[in-house]
């Protein structure tokens, strides 16, 4: 076990990553935790105010966000240093992250439907995290044999490839294979090659003259949404907490 953690994890730089991504996790977990018992009225927490402003969260995690981050550039990879930079930096990510939704619509949406995105950004966050510490890289690079790594042209023409897959992904209305064809190729290839979602730019450019096609599409979406809505829904709720009615 000492030898893999060291061939693994020490020897290539990752410790900073593992640390980062345990410290981020456990933030948000603790954190979610302390809000949940804010909102039911239990235990000792509260709300944290001064002069009658509510300060979020996200407001220490900025600030630890920044002061780790820079931390982390100026630490290099070993040492103390790197190590406490990540932890640091992971505890601001997390404080950030669960808040993302109140960034992205500059309200307080915490607990209603639209706070939603911050529980699927975490996960989406800690998952690409995991991968690139399980040892997958941007564009899949990591996938190439010796010879193709020492081809610099086979290189770019594969990472742009990916890149164009995972574009093409996007404009079909697929953010999460797009994003998460950025690390595993053959994802961004799926999301690419099949039907794009109503609405979706490439929906709106290509499908406008095909009634079948949108037909096809509007019926796979309806399909995969009812089968995965009622599932995704009940795992957000036990992360995040059920959003307020109405």
């Amino acid at each position: 076990m000492g030898d893999w953690w060291h061939r693994n994890i020490v020897e290539p730089g990752k410790l900073p990553l593992l640390l980062a991504l345990t410290a981020f996790v456990l933030t948000f977990v603790i954190t979610r935790v302390v809000t949940r018992l804010i909102r039911a009225g239990k235990g000792p927490f509260g709300n944290v105010e001064a002069g009658g402003v509510h300060i979020h969260h996200v407001v220490p995690g900025v600030v630890l966000t920044v002061v780790g981050g820079f931390g982390a550039v100026a630490g290099g990879r070993h040492g103390f240093g790197s190590a406490l930079s990540a932890v640091v930096f992971g505890v601001g990510a997390g404080l950030v992250l669960d808040e993302f939704a109140l960034i992205l619509h500059l309200d307080d949406v915490y607990w209603t439907e639209a706070g939603r995105k911050s529980v699927e950004v975490v996960v989406v966050t800690a998952s690409l995290v995991g991968l690139v510490l399980a040892g997958f890289t941007p564009f899949g690079v990591d996938g190439l044999s010796e010879d193709e790594l020492q081809n610099r042209a086979g290189v770019i023409a594969f990472v742009a490839g990916n890149f164009l897959l995972s574009l093409l992904a996007l404009s079909k209305g697929k953010a999460r294979m797009a994003i998460f064809g950025v690390i595993v190729p053959v994802v961004a290839l799926v999301g690419a090659v099949r039907l794009a979602r109503p609405g979706s730019p490439w929906s709106r450019r290509f499908y406008g003259r095909r009634p079948r096609a949108r037909a096809k599409a509007r019926l796979r979406a309806y399909r995969h949404d009812r089968r995965w809505s009622g599932p995704s829904r009940a795992v957000q709720d036990w992360i995040g907490g059920r959003p307020d009615a109405g």
